[in-house]
């Protein structure tokens, strides 16, 4: 395994379990007890579990989106496909606002090459984006939050009521078709609530595991979106409810 596959099933194991020992993760990813004692440390270190004697524990709260430096070492590869096939749906000249999020991210690395003019919901997102020349760049006001440093409060709604977008790229923590596009942090779903109100359009992001999962606070319904992009499998049970709810779907 890759440094980041081991660290994929680690969490996910601790996920099913909630407690795994060194010995058997070393057995069961082909890597000696030193390297697995390396990864549990960072892994702790990102706030992703608890290293114990012999072991670690899972401290992920279920129903609590992870920390964003834990999502970030999780599906590089996925994330950039979907921003690639996401980004090819833009026209130069659009204006854009942008999620926040790991897979946002990516979707603003494939942007540095384009004309558009592109407001981000998060400070992550701002680096490669500033780094375009052809990205015109305006921020939202705001408090930031910590980890995820996405902008809320009043003053950040209050920039997607004042500015109209050709097109909003949402995140979302989960989507299904009776709830529609959901998120675990509420100050966070006022403001992606008002960019989807300030956009002609809205295409909503979810890589698979998002699909038929629900979160606390709820973004917008199916019939919002204008464009499901996933790598979901076409088949699926979420991916045809979806369909049968209106959802327009395409598979990255």
């Amino acid at each position: 395994m890759t440094v980041a596959e081991r660290h994929r099933f680690i969490l996910s194991l601790l996920t099913e379990r909630n407690r795994a020992s060194v010995a058997e993760l070393a057995r069961a990813t082909e890597a000696s007890e030193m390297t697995i004692r390396r990864d549990l440390e960072l892994l702790e270190s990102r706030g992703a579990l608890r290293r114990v004697h012999g072991g670690a524990v899972n401290t992920l709260l279920s129903g609590v989106e992870p920390p964003y430096a834990v999502r970030a070492m999780i599906g590089g590869e996925d994330k950039a496909r979907l921003a690639k096939v996401v980004v090819g749906l833009l026209n130069d000249g659009e204006t854009v606002a942008l999620d926040t999020g790991t897979t946002a991210v990516a979707i603003a690395e494939a942007m540095a090459e384009r004309r558009l003019t592109v407001t981000p919901l998060s400070l992550h997102a701002t680096h490669p984006l500033a780094a375009g020349e052809g990205i015109r760049l305006l921020l939202p006001g705001g408090q930031i939050r910590p980890g995820e440093l996405s902008f809320y409060g009043e003053m950040a709604v209050r920039t997607f009521e004042d500015l109209r977008f050709d097109t909003f790229i949402l995140g979302c923590c989960g989507v299904d078709a009776a709830n529609g596009a959901t998120a675990y942090n509420l100050d966070d779903v006022h403001v992606k609530r008002a960019a989807v109100r300030a956009a002609q359009r809205v295409i909503l992001v979810a890589t698979a595991e998002k699909l038929g999962r629900v979160a606390l606070g709820r973004i917008c319904s199916v019939e919002q979106l204008s464009l499901v992009v996933t790598d979901a499998p076409r088949g699926t049970p979420a991916v045809e409810e979806l369909r049968a709810a209106g959802a327009n779907i395409l598979h990255a």
